[in-house]
């Protein structure tokens, strides 16, 4: 993936000022390791990335428009040659799935030390996945992905666990985040109450809990949803109250 110069082109994606400068400042110490491009919300992610062609993108989950998932799916289905390490604080098997499901080629907590992270990006931009500690070639990863899947298939609710949300079921998660209800979804999206009660019942299966508000906790824990998002919406709600 990388250039003929033997040069790593790397394209940071986080909406943290602090633990992106911190990253570039760790990343540019390597000899062979460039940041060309830095990114601070997934839609931006995607733009940089068609325009750059970065060779690795390190990808935050936890970003505003569209979170890492969405970004991930988006760059690697538009993109060859480029890999994505996918970061995040909210760490375990589940996630991990939904990582590489989008595409990405690996994938680590935010708690990560440089000496396991450069490594990683060597790995990746010559096109190997990396799980935990375990380098491997794309047909390896498959196997181990259904391997996975196969063991998690014994409980009842595996069927859950690995079905991804539409990006329309994601855009009604993150209204309902905000604190939206059913009629202002609808207006918000130009589409009939019946059908977000509809996108709604699949979210909360896929999910699999109880209510909405359930979903929109599960949706902030995990990242996908951004705080600062949630934040923009209640300063709009104040505005309007003075």
């Amino acid at each position: 993936m990388s250039q003929g110069d033997g040069l790593i082109r790397v394209m940071i994606v986080e909406d943290h000022p602090l633990f992106s400068t911190g990253l570039k400042r760790v990343l540019e110490m390597e000899d062979d390791i460039e940041v060309v491009a830095e990114a601070r919300t997934g839609k931006e992610a995607v733009e940089k990335a068609v325009t750059v062609h970065p060779d690795v993108i390190i990808m935050d989950v936890n970003l505003p428009e569209m979170n890492g998932l969405q970004a991930t799916r988006e760059i690697t289905s538009r993109l060859d040659n480029v890999g994505v390490i996918v970061i995040t604080a909210y760490h375990d098997d589940e996630q991990l799935f939904h990582a590489l499901r989008a595409g990405a080629m690996a994938y680590y907590s935010k708690d990560v030390q440089p000496s396991e992270l450069i490594p990683a990006i060597r790995q990746v931009a010559r096109g190997y996945y990396v799980v935990g500690d375990v380098v491997m070639s794309r047909p390896q990863v498959a196997s181990w992905l259904l391997k996975r899947f196969e063991e998690m298939a014994l409980f009842p609710d595996a069927d859950v666990v690995f079905a991804p949300l539409t990006p329309r079921e994601m855009e009604i998660l993150k209204l309902i985040t905000k604190g939206y209800s059913n009629k202002e979804i609808a207006r918000e999206l130009g589409i009939s109450r019946q059908t977000v009660k509809n996108h709604m019942s699949a979210i909360l299966r896929k999910l699999a809990v109880n209510d909405r508000t359930q979903a929109a906790v599960l949706a902030l824990k995990r990242g996908w949803i951004s705080l600062a998002e949630l934040e923009e919406r209640e300063g709009q709600e104040k505005k309007s109250d003075t």
